[in-house]
């Protein structure tokens, strides 16, 4: 088996990830699992940056294949904001209500056509010494004028796809992964997960 780390210590982010980018002859490995590594550096100005960062950074510390997700939400009317910051929006990180009563405060009185948002997602895949893929993806949508629904995480309570009139936080987690930012940056990257993984069943033999 091939294994990889995913950078994260967040449970909901390893489970999503590793169903999403199930892959035959890949084990998919928790950053729980690794003793000594302490939080990882968010510097980047983009969310490309910031996973590549992460990527590298444990890949280096594990010396194994590591596997990095940035994502967050961009408002329009916000000028593109939380984005990087999606995570601490409201000064502490991961405080997901706070965060969403934040950018509901902000949107007071907007109509729906000045509620647009996106969710991004870059993923990236780096070797000890090496990048060796990033996908994205992105999933339009609007924010929605009050908090729904209590499926995934983050902004998903507050995110409303419009084709269906509902928030992500009332969307099922089968239809969240065949539709989401992260689904589309999964679909891209298994490719190559699949080339790895057949190299290393090979060199085993």
């Amino acid at each position: 088996m091939l294994d990889i780390v995913i950078a994260t210590r967040n449970s909901h982010k390893v489970r999503e990830l590793s169903g999403l980018l199930r892959t035959p002859g890949i084990r998919w490995h928790s950053l729980e699992a690794f003793q000594g590594i302490g939080p990882l550096a968010e510097r980047g100005a983009t969310f490309r940056a910031n996973a590549v960062l992460k990527a590298r950074a444990v890949a280096k510390a594990t010396g194994c294949l590591a596997l990095a997700d940035d994502s967050g939400l961009e408002v329009d009317a916000l000028g593109g904001a939380p984005g990087v910051r999606s995570a601490r929006f409201a000064g502490r990180h991961g405080d997901d209500q706070a965060n969403n009563r934040k950018v509901l405060r902000l949107l007071r009185g907007l109509g729906p056509r000045a509620r647009g948002a996106r969710y991004r997602c870059v993923l990236a895949l780096a070797a000890p010494t090496r990048v060796l893929a990033v996908a994205e993806g992105q999933w339009a949508g609007r924010i929605a004028r009050a908090a729904a629904g209590r499926n995934g995480f983050g902004y998903d309570p507050i995110f409303e796809v419009p084709r269906v009139g509902k928030t992500v936080g009332q969307l099922s987690a089968r239809t969240k992964q065949r539709v989401s930012h992260r689904a589309l940056a999964a679909r891209r990257l298994r490719p190559m997960l699949a080339r790895l993984a057949r190299r290393s069943a090979t060199a085993r033999n």
